[in-house]
């Protein structure tokens, strides 16, 4: 059985492990805004979400195959699956549109609001109980993200405005989808099994979308080739998977706090390879980001040494 199965190894705090594996995946989602971004000049948006969930699902199901993951078993994470995949796929289509208005920099920081649609629905259903110093931490973080943001890292264009409150709207939905997993049998699963009903009904809900989209394909260059690979190769049958074990092994509040560094490293991604401008905001962003999370997480370290 694959060492993503196991399940019943649970912590009640953020530790060294966590902490180096949350920072990689952020790294990670941050520069995968960039990648959708130059995606988005080869391919629709729509039948670029859709492919990407189809080739990501086969490759996770061809693991499962290797490995002996049972998929197919009665254990009543139907309903959750449903619900957690169509969530995802319109949380998908959202991002990948609203990239084609919107920059890089603007669509991370409107998606990682995400921790604080998480914060209030793991305080209010799950019991993770977050500290006034908690909160003061996820405030402190999350201004540093406004310094991002202030720095006028995207041209100014109205247009811009729509793909802001897709994005944003997206981000509330990835805080949803992360609690539905965290509230449902999908908890008791395999990060496999929940992954694959992530994608197998996301491509469902979305594959109607692509009869009112625009021509399938714009300019399909290798490189914009390469980006869909990337996102349906690594950031989606890799890191996905990863993420997923991880929200049952750790505290939901505690992991989604680190997704403020996604804005950061989005930024510093679209500076190297968009050329969108940098300034000494984004290294205050950096520490006040940082400081922010020691705050959040320091609570639950110190309960763990006085339990």
């Amino acid at each position: 059985m694959s060492a993503l199965t196991a399940i019943d190894d649970r912590r009640s705090s953020i530790d060294t492990f966590a902490t180096v594996s949350m920072v990689g995946l952020t790294l990670v989602w941050g520069l995968n805004q960039v990648t959708i971004k130059i995606a988005n000049t080869g391919y629709d948006p729509v039948f670029l979400m859709v492919v990407r969930s189809a080739i990501a699902a086969a490759l996770v199901w061809l693991w499962c195959q290797l490995r002996g993951i049972r998929l197919f078993e009665a254990d009543g994470t139907l309903p959750g699956g449903i619900l957690a995949g169509a969530l995802f796929g319109i949380e998908f289509v959202l991002i990948f549109v609203g990239l084609d208005y919107t920059s890089a920099a603007r669509g991370v920081l409107m998606i990682n609001t995400m921790p604080f649609w998480v914060l209030v629905g793991a305080h209010f259903l799950l019991g993770e109980r977050m500290s006034v110093a908690a909160w003061g931490g996820l405030a402190l973080a999350f201004s540093g993200v406004v310094l991002v943001f202030s720095d006028n890292l995207s041209l100014p264009d109205p247009s811009a405005l729509i793909g802001d409150i897709m994005l944003l709207a997206a981000g509330a939905l990835w805080g949803a989808t992360s609690i539905v997993i965290k509230r449902s049998r999908l908890a008791t699963t395999s990060a496999e099994k929940t992954l694959l009903y992530q994608l197998v009904v996301s491509a469902v809900v979305a594959a109607p979308l692509l009869a009112f989209s625009g021509p399938w394909l714009r300019d399909p260059t290798w490189l914009a080739s390469a980006m869909l690979g990337f996102q349906a190769v690594f950031v989606v049958a890799i890191t996905f998977l990863f993420w997923f074990w991880m929200l049952r092994r750790y505290p939901a509040a505690g992991l989604s706090s680190f997704t403020f560094l996604s804005p950061v490293f989005g930024v510093l991604g679209g500076g190297v390879l968009l050329g969108e401008p940098l300034s000494w905001r984004i290294f205050a962003a950096l520490i006040l980001i940082a400081v922010g999370l020691v705050i959040v997480n320091r609570p639950r370290a110190q309960a763990r040494r006085t339990s």
